[in-house]
């Protein structure tokens, strides 16, 4: 009886043992919410105001709108909503605004609209997600400076990127930054100075074309740092330093520099921006 007993309680530790494992590879690590993800890919600015009005304490990410329609409204008013869907922008409706206008000017206030145009720069103020309703709320605010405007306004404005029903909780993240990049996308600030860069050469160059051993006595430029998709992270530290901020978020991870992010997927790079 008794070995009986013994053996029915090592049948059981062995099935113990055979599952325990199996149930904490299916747990995993958990999923990290896409409003999270969202957060780490874009900095949001930082607002506040000093005598002039509102003021930007900190900036955040430079975004290049990429098509016209969305309405924007002074820096005080209450933002209104423009839908992008299917790679396309619809702005509120006319008789939406002939209903805000008239419920302003009951408080004797007038509506003051302007639709942001392509080439200019905002700033990401907020970011929600909204699974049930498949929306990706993107708040922005211009960015005055970038678009030498003066004095400042700061107009602002809601954009819902909305996808088909049902299919945002299971959307890649990287397939929803994709969606957002086709109407407000990062500002590619690395080419920007390279070229700025390359002309400040050129210029020196010709400064000192009369100069003849003088100009032919400096050296090349030393060649600039690649960094390529596949990198780990310690190739990425050896060619840039160390990052100003690292964002950790399980297998995704941020390397954030002055000039650009780095994501690295499952300790590779998979993203430069």
């Amino acid at each position: 009886m008794r070995q009986r007993i013994e053996m029915a309680v090592l049948v059981v530790a062995l099935i113990v043992v055979g599952i325990t494992p199996c149930l904490v590879v299916a747990q995993g690590a958990p999923a990290v919410p896409l409003e999270d993800q969202l957060k780490a890919q874009y900095t949001l600015v930082k607002m506040g105001s000093d005598t002039s009005g509102a003021a930007v304490v900190e900036a955040g990410t430079i975004l290049d709108i990429k098509k016209g329609g969305i309405l924007s409204v002074p820096y005080g008013d209450a933002s209104i909503a423009t839908r992008y869907q299917d790679g396309a922008v619809h702005s509120p409706s006319a008789l939406m605004m002939g209903a805000r206008g008239g419920l302003m000017g009951k408080f004797g206030k007038q509506q003051t609209t302007r639709l942001f145009q392509v080439g200019e720069k905002v700033y990401p103020s907020k970011i929600a997600v909204n699974l049930p309703k498949d929306q990706v709320i993107l708040s922005v605010i211009a960015c005055d400076s970038c678009n030498n405007v003066s004095p400042t306004t700061f107009y602002k404005a809601d954009v819902v990127f909305q996808f088909a029903k049902g299919s945002l909780a299971t959307t890649n993240p990287s397939q929803v930054e994709d969606t957002i990049a086709g109407l407000l996308a990062i500002e590619d600030s690395g080419g920007d100075q390279g070229g700025g860069q390359q002309g400040g050469n050129d210029q020196q160059g010709n400064n000192q074309g009369g100069g003849g051993g003088q100009a032919q006595q400096q050296g090349p430029p030393p060649e600039p740092q690649q960094i390529e998709k596949g990198q780990t992270p310690d190739q990425v530290k050896a060619a840039l330093g160390q990052p100003d901020k690292i964002v950790n978020l399980g297998p995704k991870q941020i390397y954030v520099y002055k000039d650009l992010k780095v994501t690295f997927l499952n300790g590779k790079v998979s993203d430069v921006q």
